[in-house]
């Protein structure tokens, strides 16, 4: 019985064409409030018009209001009226505070509060998306191209055109595909297997360049770049550095995990590497300390964090902190842990009431973005430091495991087990860019053709 259950979702998944826009199920909710504002806002301006041009008064009335005038104003234009000039005001302590009030007040006007839309944006179809909160199977590069794994087929949708194409298709002996990672240059990527290999592909020519063997024993399920260097984590508890520059690729090892590592995230500076594992802990590992020469049993990391009591998957760096470090933890843990990494100090622990799956900084406010499994299956905006809920967004039916920001760091696509990914514009509008001298990148993959 459970088998003809699992072959005919495996048949109708066949029929379904990855990526593709799914439309909204239930009436757009937004259009109906917008509808009601409308209205509102009608009866509003009629009221205005009202006030503002009244309708012409009667005969009667005008001589009525005519006799009250002569009555009451006794021939005078103006109720209150001085008969000689008033005094002039005392200066002082008070002017110039006054003046000083007022002046502060004209230098900072009210900041405008950005609307945040209920609704996602946009909602594409993404069958066989494995439901597995240790894996990373969503990545969104700097050429705006948005890229996902469903089962053993890597996709790529362009976010400019919404077009789709399909990276590749891995055998079933290597497959499913556990990760996936921009390069900073947008256009080269790596895939992580359950063979424990990792794939560089070139998007733009949809190449192979290159496969990475003897990295890890089992499945690679999260990748971190750092210009040049590949960070992998496997199943196997290790994170390896590799230069995908040069032919002998594993340059360093950290050890200090002894179950899967599901988190990887370079700092900005790329100085500090922040790993989460499934044994529950979150260790901050400086490249200054990294070595190929150290032994095993050698402490590499700069710090070595216990307090979630789940593992920790979700990572995310302050853009604009550079040693802050946000952390959240699985079901038996349930919070978000900001870490000062300096001092290895924990700074605020704040509970969710559900399993953190993913986190994002807003660039451009001091917010924080979070997704989370049972119950709601929500994406919540958080306001940094007071943790104060700004909004939290409901659209997803099962837990929202994987976030990506845009390129400019506006918009937020979430992938979650109900096999759909959805797109919010959480984090506002982008701002008009300043015009500046752009400096030739050469990327890590520039001298690629050269490996020997």
């Amino acid at each position: 019985m459970q088998a003809g259950i699992f072959s005919s979702e495996k048949t109708r998944s066949r029929f379904r064409r990855p990526l593709q826009e799914v439309a909204a199920p239930n009436p757009y909710l937004p259009s109906m409030r917008s509808t009601t504002s409308f209205v509102r806002c009608s009866s509003s301006r009629q009221n205005k018009k009202e006030k503002e041009n009244p309708s012409v008064a009667s005969p009667s009335k005008e001589a009525y209001r005519k006799y009250l005038a002569e009555a009451l104003m006794q021939n005078r234009t103006r109720i209150l009226a001085f008969k000689s000039k008033p005094p002039a005001p005392v200066e002082g302590v008070f002017q110039e505070v006054c003046s000083d009030n007022t002046s502060s007040h004209q230098s900072k006007p009210a900041k405008h509060q950005r609307y945040i839309p209920q609704s996602a944006e946009r909602t594409l179809d993404a069958p066989e998306l494995i439901d597995d909160y240790y894996l990373n199977l969503l990545d969104w590069g700097s050429s705006n191209v948005l890229s996902i794994a469903l089962g053993n087929t890597v996709y790529l949708w362009n976010a400019t055109d919404g077009s789709t194409s399909e990276l590749t298709t891995v055998d079933e002996d290597y497959g499913p595909v556990t990760s996936v990672s921009w390069a900073p240059d947008g256009q080269h990527i790596a895939i992580g297997l359950n063979s424990s290999e990792i794939q560089l592909w070139d998007s733009s020519s949809i190449r192979l360049l290159r496969t990475l063997r003897g990295v890890h024993r089992s499945r690679v399920g999260s990748l971190a770049w750092n210009k040049n260097i590949l960070t992998t984590g496997g199943m196997d508890g290790v994170i390896v550095n590799n230069d995908v520059r040069i032919r002998t690729h594993i340059v360093q090892t950290y050890r200090g995990h002894q179950q899967e590592v599901c988190g990887l995230k370079w700092s900005g500076s790329g100085q500090q590497l922040a790993s989460g594992g499934n044994d529950n802990l979150l260790h901050i590992w400086d490249i200054s300390m990294a070595s190929p020469n150290l032994a095993h049993n050698q402490n590499q990391w700069l710090h070595k964090f216990d307090d979630h009591l789940a593992a920790v998957k979700a990572l995310d760096w302050c853009p604009f902190q550079s040693n802050l470090l946000a952390s959240g933890g699985g079901g038996s843990d349930r919070s978000i842990k900001f870490w000062n990494t300096h001092t290895g100090a924990c700074l605020n622990s704040v509970g969710t009431g559900s399993q953190v799956c993913s986190l994002l900084w807003n660039k451009n406010e001091r917010e924080l973005l979070s997704s989370h499994g049972f119950t709601q299956n929500q994406l919540t905006l958080w306001k940094y430091p007071s943790m104060l809920k700004i909004t939290e967004l409901i659209g997803h039916t099962s837990r929202v495991l994987f976030m990506a920001q845009s390129p400019d760091g506006c918009t937020v696509a979430s992938a979650a087990a109900d096999e759909t990914l959805r797109f919010w514009n959480v984090f506002g509008t982008p701002e008009t860019p300043k015009s500046a001298n752009k400096i030739a990148n050469a990327g890590p993959f520039s001298s690629f053709n050269h490996i020997r």
